[in-house]
């Protein structure tokens, strides 16, 4: 099943690697018709990544697969005169214009936000990059590692004695992307109103800042500098990662009465009246030692014998498991996260991608087409705009798709 919320959108994807096509893939969900514009030699960089090389030598790499279900694929040459008409026709014929190429290289073709607003006055043009269009590290490259090391993630991710640590996986890409299909949303709400287009400066360090949350106001409002804590929660204790008799049990005992609830299921009233942890400041600064104490109790039984337990206590608390073990549990497949589609691969079979995170009128949302071959779409979408079979092939005798 689609999502429909953006249908009769069209988008321009200029996109390469994550952010950008993360961004794309969003709004293919919501029911966009996005246009994957490429370059005729390779395409997005993406085609060539991932874990299985047969894929990406078929272009189709797995990191490719996982974000550009649902869209179309467009080749065209934008360093050549006839390439740049297309791209052209394109652009007044579309809502929206997404790229995360360095700042300026759009511009340098000939494509800068003011000759964006002569051709499509209602054009939604949104530039995601590592640091924005503005400011002393605008020109710099930016990679998802890059942006997680300057944004300070990786100071607080890990334990004092393993920090800075990367997050184990691209957090910041996916940040981006994610600010980015907001802002375009919230521009084609205007757009639809006024007619009036928008330019959308992304900036992946921006997103990767304002995502940290209570991290940076610790700083901000209270002057407390955030320090690594690995699994342990700043603001509460027990609030982190336990071991249990075979593997790890996050438990969160925020409240006063959660903490009570769970030394009574572990039988260990004693520690709710002992003068170490009386209050929550108490705990907080004595966290090790009641950690300590929980588990002496906690290894006396496995981590999905006491999520039984302290499901029905109101006592916030879930085992540690895999991304294969998260990803088959009964309430993903329940929410129908995980979408199967035909594989665009020459050996076939089924392809499976996670779809949209947000349910539509209570229905799951995924792609109804699997991620384009290279250039699959080119003549399709060059008729539409009313080439017809002798012009097309003139474009590509002279390389301009």
């Amino acid at each position: 099943m689609s999502g429909s919320l953006l249908e009769g959108v069209r988008v321009l994807d200029l996109t390469n690697v994550l952010a950008g096509p993360f961004a794309g893939y969003q709004l293919a969900l919501l029911g966009a018709d996005v246009l994957k514009v490429e370059v005729p030699d390779g395409g997005d960089l993406a085609r060539q990544l991932g874990a299985d090389p047969q894929l990406s030598r078929e272009h189709l790499g797995v990191s490719f697969l996982a974000q550009n279900a649902g869209k179309r694929s467009v080749t065209v040459n934008l360093k050549s005169e006839a390439g740049r008409e297309v791209f052209t026709r394109l652009i007044t014929e579309s809502d929206v214009l997404l790229e995360n190429f360095r700042p300026g290289v759009l511009e340098r073709l000939g494509f800068g936000p003011d000759r964006l607003r002569e051709l499509n006055p209602r054009l939604i043009y949104c530039a995601v990059s590592g640091f924005g269009a503005t400011g002393p590290l605008r020109e710099r490259p930016a990679y998802d590692q890059v942006i997680q090391g300057l944004s300070g993630i990786m100071s607080v991710t890990g334990a004092p004695e393993t920090a800075p640590l990367r997050v184990g996986y691209p957090v910041c890409d996916s940040f981006g992307g994610l600010a980015a299909a907001f802002a375009i949303s919230s521009a084609l709400v205007r757009q639809q109103r006024t007619g009036e287009g928008a330019y959308l400066d992304v900036s992946m360090l921006d997103a990767a800042l304002t995502s940290m949350g209570w991290v940076v106001s610790d700083y901000l409002v209270a002057g407390r500098e955030p320090v690594p804590m690995a699994n342990e929660n700043r603001t509460s204790a027990p609030s982190g990662t336990f071991e249990t008799a075979d593997g790890q049990l996050n438990i969160a005992a925020n409240k006063q009465e959660q903490f009570e609830k769970l030394c009574q299921v572990l039988g260990r009233d004693e520690l709710v009246t002992d003068p170490r942890f009386r209050t929550r400041e108490d705990r907080k600064q004595r966290r090790d030692e009641l950690r300590a104490e929980l588990e002496t109790s906690l290894k006396t039984r496995t981590a999905q014998e006491w999520d039984a337990i302290l499901l029905p206590t109101g006592v916030p608390a879930a085992p540690v498991v895999t991304v294969p073990e998260a990803l088959a549990s009964a309430q993903i497949s329940h929410r129908r996260l995980v979408q199967e589609l035909p594989s665009p691969s020459a050996a076939g079979g089924v392809l499976r991608v996670v779809g949209l995170p947000t349910q539509v009128d209570g229905a799951s949302v995924g792609p109804t087409t699997p991620p384009p071959r290279l250039g699959a779409h080119t003549d399709e979408v060059l008729a539409e705009l009313g080439y017809d079979a002798g012009a097309i092939a003139t474009l590509r005798e002279r390389g301009a798709v």
